[in-house]
């Protein structure tokens, strides 16, 4: 299963997955970094981009902090 380097960046205009040059991703998410709704943001986000469920989007490592690993299905 693929590990993605997130760096997140919450309270944004827009809500949005963009690849970076050096391999990582920009999550920019419209919610706040509050009880955990930033990351649920991310993580139908990162879904959606990808074709699979949200139950099989887990953020592994970095769930209190901007710089995120993400571990997606194949």
């Amino acid at each position: 299963m693929p590990i993605l380097l997130v760096k997140a960046k919450p309270n944004s205009r827009v809500s949005a997955l963009t690849a970076q040059a050096d391999g990582s991703w920009l999550a920019q998410l419209k919610s706040p970094p509050v009880d955990g709704k930033a990351n649920a943001e991310l993580i139908a986000l990162v879904a959606q981009h990808f074709g699979c469920a949200r139950s099989q989007v887990v953020v592994k490592t970095g769930a209190g902090a901007r710089l995120k690993r993400v571990q997606i299905p194949d």
